[in-house]
């Protein structure tokens, strides 16, 4: 597919270079954070800037490209965050600021990832969209997952600010690719309406599409409880395993290593399985992974297990974007992409506020051991939920 459609091939060249130099923009961006402040709330701050603020804007992020040439969105999207960046770059603002320009650039990047999503079924034929999502997923998760490797390899030359400025221009070179699509105009619609009564359209869409619905809970309800495992995960290997500051960095790329291994079988063997059973498996496969690494005896055995549960997330992935660009109507598509991913945004945030009270007063085993088997309840209810409609 990369060698035979340019469209996509520019596709995902310009998402994979973008999502790579995110990846090194937040490892610098903690650091600074850490080093300037050394508050470990300062550091949960970011985190929320970047993953929850855009949530709550969620109903809106998708209508832009509804309404406007999806190829025009993205381009403008990149260029917006390329200058933000470099304005963090130059200023190396105090956390206020900071904390403004990264939630703004994390909410243009929300609209850049409706529209994309939605660009999929735009650029590839219909039997052609679970690899397309699979080798997409291999390009931004992957290199997402190697990134804060390049960023360590990066810091023996550079410092906080020549990597920012790696990141904008990766936004850049993203942009001057995106611009060479062909026109990806918005759907005919039969009435113009406002930018408000669009919104409310995607929200009450969503409402009324029972299957759509109940993948947009059964979604949230899994990062609801699972989201807390990346603060969990170095107590569990420092206190519980009893390892070093490498093993625990080697825990954080096992969910990397499964991301990869999983969408690269999913771009070959995904085009034979149902999407719908097969976004199910990947929440039971995710929650399991967690609930199993909780009962971790060893390091390597932590490891493995979260490798697998990456596996898990690459199912679920392609099987929620694959089964969405099918059944939603085409004008309507941001705007169920814009909804969905704003409120695993919010999700993540709860599971970071709530998980880490749990962790707070408990321990790591007990923490994953609780969001796995709540991860596990959730992938039951959707899988009844699915087999009513």
């Amino acid at each position: 597919m990369l060698r035979g459609n340019v469209g996509f091939r520019r596709l995902w060249v310009a998402r994979s270079v973008s999502f790579l130099g995110d990846s090194l923009s937040l490892v610098a961006l903690l650091l600074y954070v850490e080093a300037e402040t050394g508050a470990a709330l300062a550091v949960a701050l970011l985190l929320l800037a970047g993953d929850f603020t855009p949530g709550l804007f969620g109903a809106f992020a998708g209508v832009v490209g509804d309404r406007v040439d999806l190829r025009k969105v993205m381009v403008g999207c990149d260029v917006l965050q390329g200058v933000l960046v470099v304005g963090m770059a130059v200023s190396l603002p105090p956390l206020p600021v900071l904390l403004v320009l990264v939630a703004v650039r994390s909410l243009v990047a929300q609209v850049f990832q409706a529209s994309s999503r939605s660009a999929v079924p735009a650029l590839v034929s219909d039997r052609e969209l679970e690899t397309a999502n699979s080798a997409l997923g291999a390009g931004t998760h992957g290199l997402d997952a190697v990134g804060p490797l390049v960023a360590a390899g990066l810091f023996l030359v550079l410092d906080v600010r020549g990597i920012l400025f790696i990141d904008a221009a990766s936004f850049f070179a993203s942009a001057v690719l995106l611009s060479r699509l062909p026109s990806l105009p918005p759907a005919v619609k039969e009435e113009k309406t406002g930018f408000i009564e669009d919104a409310r359209a995607g929200l009450s869409y969503i409402w009324r599409a029972k299957v759509v619905r109940v993948i947009g809970l059964g979604f949230f309800a899994v990062v609801a409880f699972s989201g807390v495992d990346d603060v969990a995960m170095v107590f569990l290997a420092k206190d519980e395993l009893h390892a070093g500051d490498s093993s625990a960095a080697a825990l954080y790329a096992g969910v990397g290593i499964g991301l990869v291994v999983g969408y690269a079988l999913l771009t070959r063997f995904a085009g034979s399985a149902k999407m719908l059973p097969l976004l199910v498996v990947g929440f039971a496969i995710t929650s399991a992974g967690n609930l199993l690494t909780g009962l971790a005896w060893a390091v390597w055995a932590a490891l493995a297990l979260q490798t697998i549960r990456g596996l898990g997330i690459a199912a679920l992935d392609v099987g929620i974007n694959t089964h969405l660009q099918r059944v939603v109507p085409a004008n309507m598509l941001g705007r169920v992409f814009g909804n969905l991913y704003g409120a695993i945004g919010l999700a993540a945030g709860i599971s970071y506020v709530f998980g880490g009270l749990l962790l707070q007063h408990t321990d790591a085993r007990v923490t994953f051991i609780a969001a796995g088997a709540g991860g596990l309840l959730a992938a039951g209810a959707t899988a009844v939920a699915l087999a009513r409609q």
